[in-house]
């Protein structure tokens, strides 16, 4: 909705306001303008259009999910370092289903930026590895799911790398067993 850098000047506005009620005696007011301030710093650190994206990601809901991230405009000076790399995660998921090349632009960029978590992390390598998977680059699949293995701190992924490791090795043996089938 805002700039980052406007809501900070509004968060700093409505705290001297608050610091001002203060002064003049009007302690429910001030409280009530310092909490109102919170919102606008929470919001600097959570935007709330990512949040809103999250939700209708949650629900399957992917084109919702591409109308709230839509309305970022210019998200390079709209969003912190972290929203950014949040902002390209979520539009990688969406375009995983439909385009793997333009998705694993969107997710190197998410790497790159960086999460703040480490299982979003380690699900964006794993992302990554899916799609190296897919154009026939098994070692840089296989570095992207040792990686996320150990990003992976409480084994909630687990299952997933298990899988794509068991995929990555039924790839590698399936021309040569197509080959020595057809040699017969």
């Amino acid at each position: 909705m805002f700039n980052k850098n406007i809501k900070l000047v509004l968060a700093i506005l409505i705290f001297c306001l608050a610091i001002w009620q203060f002064i003049d005696r009007s302690i429910g007011n001030g409280i009530m303008l310092i909490l109102l301030s919170g919102i606008f710093i929470l919001l600097y650190f959570k935007n709330e259009f990512l949040i809103l994206a999250f939700l209708r990601l949650r629900k399957q809901d992917f084109e919702g999910s591409k109308k709230w991230l839509d309305k970022i405009k210019n998200p390079e000076a709209a969003l912190t370092r972290k929203q950014h790399g949040y902002y390209n995660y979520l539009n990688g998921l969406m375009l995983s289903q439909t385009n793997m090349t333009q998705a694993e632009k969107y997710f190197k960029k998410a790497v790159q930026l960086g999460l703040s978590m480490d299982a979003d992390m380690a699900m964006a390598k794993i992302n990554l590895a899916g799609i190296a998977m897919t154009k026939n680059r098994r070692r840089e699949a296989d570095l992207l799911l040792t990686e996320a293995k150990k990003l992976d701190k409480h084994n909630m992924l687990d299952e997933q790398i298990k899988m794509m490791k068991k995929q990555m090795k039924q790839a590698a043996n399936m021309p040569k067993q197509q080959y020595g089938r057809g040699r017969r």
